[in-house]
C-alpha cells in the first residue's frame, strides 16, 4: 500500500517539546513567502522511503524504487529531477557529498564530488587590483566562481558501483519532465521575482526564467526545458563523459570564459580530468550512538561531531529544550566549533589537518570545560583550540562567506541501502549562468577571499585543483554497526546547526523526526545568536541576552529531510519550511 501522508504527528507543546510542534510548524515562513506553510506530515512505510525537496523528484525516486531499482538508481532519478524543478539549488552544473550505507557489505562510506578550483586559479582570483577582496555578489555573478562540476561524475560512478537497473532508464523521468514541461512551483517563482535584474544578467538565464515581456515566471506556469532534455539523451547514451567532454563541455567552457563582465577561468582539461573521490566517513560516539558524516572538504561532520562531543558533557536530557541553559551549551559549542572551521578545515590534498585532534575526546573535554560558567562565552573566550598535530603547523583565520541554498534528500530502499546526500549549486541560481539547460555553479566562492591573515597562510584559499570548503552535512546515525536515522539540510554555514540541533532533539529530547525537522531554529555561529523569526525560539531572546548574548530574529530556510529505520518499518519527514515531501511504500 502506498503511503504517503499519514497522521499529522505534532501535539502541543510549550517551545521545543514534541508536544508542542504543531503550532510551532505552521508559524514558519519561508524568506520568499508571505504565507504560512502546513505543518510536517508524519510518513509511515513498511518496504522503502523517499524524502526530498520537491514532490516530482521524491516520486520519481519511489517509483524507481517501486519498479525493482534500489537507493542508488533512487538517487540518481531524485537529482536529476531536483536539477530541473528546483534549478536554483542544484543541478548538473553543481557537487555534491555523498554518505552511503551499503547493505550487503555492512559497510558505510562517502563519496565527494565537490567541485575543484580551475588550474589557471590563483589565490589572488577574488582580490581587486589594489590586493582587497572583491564585494561577495560581484564575485559570484559570473564565470569567475565558476568551479569544475561533479555531480554528474558521482551520480555514474556511483551508480556503476552499486547501481541496479539501466542507467539510461533512470534519467527519463527528468527527460520526460523537461520535454512535456512542469509546473513552476510557487517557491521557485518567489524566488526568480526576488532576483530581479541579477537573474537578467545573461541572455540564456533570462529567456528562461523571465517571459518576453521581462515578467518573471508565475506559479503554475507550465514551464519546457528542451535542452536540459537534450543534455538528458546525451548522457543516457554516452554516460558522464558526455558531459567531461564534447559539446556539452565545450559549451560550458565557453559560456564561462565569455561571461560578459565577469569572464573565468575554467578549461576543458579541468572537466576532462576531474575525478570523484571515495573517502572515510568521519564518525563520533554520542550517547552510544556513531554520528557519521562527511569529512573535508567539508566541514559538516568535523562540526557536528565537535558541537555534539562538547554538549555531551552537559544532561541536555534533564535540562530539555524549554531550558535557557540548553541553548548556552548548544550555542557556546557552535561557537567553538565555528573558530576550529575557519582556523583548521579545507581540502586535505592541498593541507594538512588534525582530523583525529579536532574529535579527539580529550579535547573536546577541555573545550567543554570553557563551559562550565553560567553565562555566555566572551568574543575573547571563543578562539581556535589546539586539537593534536602529528606535526606542527599553523593557519590564518579564514574569511570565506556561505551562503544558504542547496538541498537534500534521503533514501532507504527495500534491502536496507541508505543515501544521504546533500547537493548544491551553492547561492540560488549559482553563478547566474545556464547552458545546456542547467544553470552553473558559483562554489569558487566557498574559498576564502583572503590568502593570508596576517603572516599565516589561510587553509581555505584559493588554489588550482582545489575543493573549497564547504559546511555540507549528509549523516547517517548507526546502532550496533547497523543505520538508525538519516538525516541533512540544506542552508549554507547554518546547515552545521540545524542538523546538530536536530540530532540533539531527536537523540537527547526524544523528538520523533516530524519533530526534529520542523522545531525552531537557534543557530550560533559567530557570537550573535540567530533566532528563527514568527516561531517561539524568540521567546528566547530576552533569556538568551540576560545571558550576554547578542540577539537577532531572521528568516531560517532549513530543508531538513529524515528517514528513521525502525523494527517496525521507516519513518520519514520533510521540512515544511519547504516544498519537499517523503513518500514510501
Amino acid at each position: 500500500m502506498k503511503t504517503r501522508f499519514l497522521a499529522q504527528a505534532f501535539v502541543a507543546f510549550a517551545l521545543f517539546t514534541p508536544a508542542a510542534i504543531a503550532q510551532q510548524a505552521s508559524d514558519i515562513v519561508a524568506p520568499e513567502k508571505a504565507t504560512r506553510v502546513a505543518t510536517a506530515q508524519r510518513v509511515e512505510a513498511k518496504n522503502f522511503m523517499v524524502a526530498a525537496a520537491n514532490p516530482l523528484a521524491a516520486e520519481a525516486g519511489r517509483d524507481v524504487i517501486a519498479k525493482g531499482g534500489n537507493a542508488v538508481d533512487a538517487m540518481v532519478a531524485v537529482q536529476t529531477v531536483l536539477g530541473l524543478v528546483e534549478p536554483q539549488s542544484s543541478g548538473l552544473g553543481g557537487g555534491a557529498f555523498l554518505v552511503y550505507y551499503d547493505a550487503k557489505s555492512g559497510k558505510l562510506t562517502t563519496f565527494d564530488g565537490r567541485e575543484t578550483a580551475p588550474m589557471e586559479a590563483t589565490p589572488k582570483l577574488f582580490l581587486d587590483e589594489s590586493g582587497q577582496p572583491l564585494k561577495f555578489m560581484a564575485a559570484v555573478v559570473g564565470g569567475r566562481s565558476v568551479g569544475t562540476p561533479g555531480t554528474v561524475r558521482l551520480l555514474e560512478e556511483v551508480h556503476k558501483r552499486y547501481g541496479r537497473t539501466d542507467w539510461a532508464g533512470l534519467l527519463e523521468p527528468a527527460k520526460t519532465l523537461a520535454a512535456n514541461g512542469f509546473q513552476v512551483s510557487p517557491r521557485l517563482a518567489s524566488l526568480v521575482a526576488s532576483e530581479g535584474d541579477r537573474l537578467k544578467t545573461y541572455k540564456d538565464t533570462t529567456a528562461y526564467f523571465f517571459d518576453k515581456s521581462g515578467a518573471a515566471l508565475k506559479a503554475g506556469t507550465q514551464l519546457k526545458n528542451p535542452a536540459y532534455a537534450e543534455t538528458l539523451a546525451l548522457l543516457a547514451e554516452g554516460g558522464a563523459d558526455a558531459f567531461y567532454k564534447g559539446k556539452i563541455a565545450e559549451a560550458i567552457v565557453k559560456t564561462v570564459r565569455e561571461a560578459a563582465g565577469n569572464p573565468g577561468v575554467l578549461s576543458l582539461a579541468d572537466l576532462s580530468n576531474y575525478r570523484i573521490i571515495e573517502r572515510q566517513p568521519v564518525c563520533f560516539t554520542y550517547r552510544a550512538l556513531d554520528v557519521c558524516g562527511m569529512g573535508p572538504p567539508s566541514s559538516g561532520a568535523i562540526a557536528v561531531s565537535q558541537i555534539l562531543g562538547v554538549s555531551e558533557h552537559f544532561d541536555l536530557k534533564a535540562l530539555g529544550p524549554e531550558n535557557v541553559e540548553s541553548w548556552r551549551i548548544i550555542g557556546d559549542a557552535q561557537r567553538l566549533a565555528f573558530a576550529d572551521r575557519e582556523r583548521y578545515v579545507a581540502d586535505t590534498s592541498f593541507v594538512p589537518l588534525p582530523i583525529k585532534g579536532l574529535i579527539d575526546k580529550s579535547y573536546l573535554d577541555e573545550r567543554a570545560k570553557l563551559l562550565d560558567g553560567d553565562k555566555a562565552l566572551t568574543k575573547e573566550e571563543v578562539k581556535a583550540g589546539e586539537p593534536g598535530w602529528d606535526h606542527a603547523f599553523l593557519f590564518g583565520k579564514d574569511a570565506a562567506l556561505e551562503l544558504p541554498s542547496t538541498s537534500h534528500f534521503v533514501i532507504v530502499d527495500k534491502e536496507g541501502n541508505v543515501v544521504s546526500m546533500t547537493t548544491t549549486i551553492e547561492n540560488g541560481f549559482g553563478s547566474r549562468l545556464m547552458t545546456n539547460g542547467f544553470l552553473l555553479n558559483n562554489e569558487m566562492t566557498d574559498f576564502s577571499f583572503k590568502t593570508h591573515d596576517g603572516g599565516l597562510p589561510v587553509a581555505n584559499r584559493v588554489e588550482p585543483g582545489k575543493r573549497p570548503r564547504s559546511s555540507m552535512a549528509p549523516t547517517i546515525v548507526m546502532k550496533d554497526g547497523k543505520p538508525l536515522l538519516a538525516i541533512g539540510s540544506p542552508g549554507g554555514s547554518q546547515i552545521i546547526g540545524y542538523v546538530a540541533q536536530a540530532l540533539i532533539g531527536y537523540i537527547d529530547w526524544g523528538m520523533p523526526v516530524e519533530a526534529i525537522v520542523a522545531q525552531p531554529h537557534l543557530i550560533n555561529r559567530f557570537g550573535t545568536y540567530d533566532l528563527e523569526a514568527g516561531t517561539s525560539a524568540e521567546a528566547m531572546a530576552e533569556p538568551l541576552k540576560a545571558l550576554g548574548y547578542e540577539v537577532k530574529a531572521g528568516e531560517m530556510n532549513s530543508g531538513l529531510h529524515a528517514i528513521e529505520i525502525t523494527p517496525n518499518g521507516l519513518v520519514g519527514s520533510a521540512d515544511p519550511r519547504r516544498e519537499g515531501i517523503a513518500v514510501g511504500e
